[in-house]
Order: structure tokens, then C-alpha cells, then sequence
């Protein structure tokens, strides 16, 4: 390994520990850096591509996105990503759709899960990604729609429009709340007017500044 090659490997841990922790602006700098000392890695690519994706910048996802399929040695793995490209519908998208329909959940709520599938299948890396029931995973995603903007439809509810057994949609959608790191009203998800974590960031801020003010001699 060369001393590039051992930095790059530095700059994509301290990216990923940033990564986790939501650091996302930094977080894409070290995965840069992690780039620019290895270019020829396909995982330093794609964890840039899964910063972007997570801080909401999809023109530089996709460009990141782009060098990774360059250096992707993987074909199936780099077939899936492929996808991502593709204008057309795939299986689990045109369950969803269906499916939320059904339920009567409004047009942005379908396009936030649609968001959602697509960021799934970005932060999942190079784990394998199986659908041979898309209707599964179209369920999952509308559970968690419906979960992060407290809406009042139930678990059995979705099992039910989507034929699918109710524990096993349970564990997928778990597996996508800690894949997205998701939470109750989620920004990237959320569709009402007022985010209720609105008031809980102006609180901390509140408290912050009581706190100084206390502390002041």
C-alpha cells in the first residue's frame, strides 16, 4: 500500500465516523480527500455519493455517483447503481405508488418515499440489495411515511393493501429506519407545514442561551 493509498484509507474512516454522526459537510470533504488520494477505490466514490445523497445535494450525488460506476470492478453491484439512472419505474416504485394510492396518502407523501427508496438504495453501499417481493419493500416505505408524519394508518392497514405478512414488514422497515437513521418527523420526509422538531431546536437554543446568561458573572 502506498502512503496515498494509507491516507486515503485515513480520510475515509474519519468520513465515515463523520457520517454517523451527521456531520455531513465534513463528512464529504474527508470522502473528497479520500478520493483524491485514491481515485481508482470504488468505496471512497460511493461513500461520497451517500454524503451527498444524506445532505440533500443530489447533482453532486449523482456526479459522485458517476466516478464510482468508472471504477466499480463489481458488475452486479455496479448494475444496481446503474438503475438509479433510469427514468422508468422499477417494481417496488410501482407497488408503492399503487399501494398509496389505495391508503389515500397525498401526492407528496408519495414522492417523499420515493426519495426514500432511492436513498436507501444509495446508503446501503455495496451490501446486496434483494426484491424479490417488491411489495415488501413498497410496504416498508409507506410504513415509514406514515410513521415519520404521524399519520393514522395502522401497520395491519398497509399489510393488508399490500398482501404482505405483518411481522416481515415490521423487520424491513426497521432495516430502512436504521439503514436512513431515520426519526419522528424526519426533515427530509416530513410533509406538514410545522415540523414539530422546529420547536424543539428553538428550545435548545433557548436553553442555551438561559444557560450563558446564568453563567455570567
Amino acid at each position: 500500500m502506498t502512503r496515498k493509498q494509507k491516507k486515503a484509507v485515513e480520510y475515509n474512516q474519519t468520513g465515515m465516523a463523520l457520517y454517523d454522526a451527521w456531520q455531513i459537510d465534513k463528512a464529504v470533504d474527508a470522502f473528497a480527500a479520500a478520493v483524491a488520494a485514491d481515485p481508482e477505490n470504488p468505496e471512497y466514490h460511493l461513500n461520497l455519493t451517500r454524503a451527498y445523497t444524506r445532505g440533500g445535494d443530489y447533482d453532486q450525488a449523482m456526479a459522485a455517483l458517476g466516478g464510482y460506476l468508472q471504477t466499480e470492478t463489481e458488475d452486479d453491484v455496479a448494475a444496481r447503481y446503474e438503475q438509479l439512472f433510469s427514468t422508468g419505474l422499477d417494481d417496488v416504485e410501482s407497488n408503492l405508488i399503487e399501494g398509496m394510492k389505495q391508503l389515500d396518502l397525498e401526492l407528496p407523501q408519495i414522492g417523499k418515499a420515493i426519495q426514500m427508496w432511492l436513498e436507501y438504495r444509495i446508503a446501503i453501499g455495496r451490501r446486496p440489495l434483494r426484491t424479490p417481493k417488491p411489495s415488501l419493500w413498497a410496504g416498508a416505505l409507506t410504513y415509514a411515511i406514515v410513521k415519520v408524519n404521524f399519520l393514522e394508518i395502522t401497520r395491519s392497514q398497509i399489510a393488508a393493501v399490500f398482501g404482505i405478512n405483518e411481522r416481515s414488514l415490521k423487520d424491513k422497515y426497521q432495516e430502512i429506519v436504521e439503514t436512513l437513521d431515520l426519526m419522528p418527523a424526519d426533515y427530509r420526509y416530513f410533509t406538514g407545514e410545522e415540523n414539530p422538531l422546529d420547536k424543539l431546536v428553538e428550545a435548545a437554543e433557548l436553553l442555551e442561551q438561559l444557560d450563558r446568561h446564568f453563567q455570567e458573572d
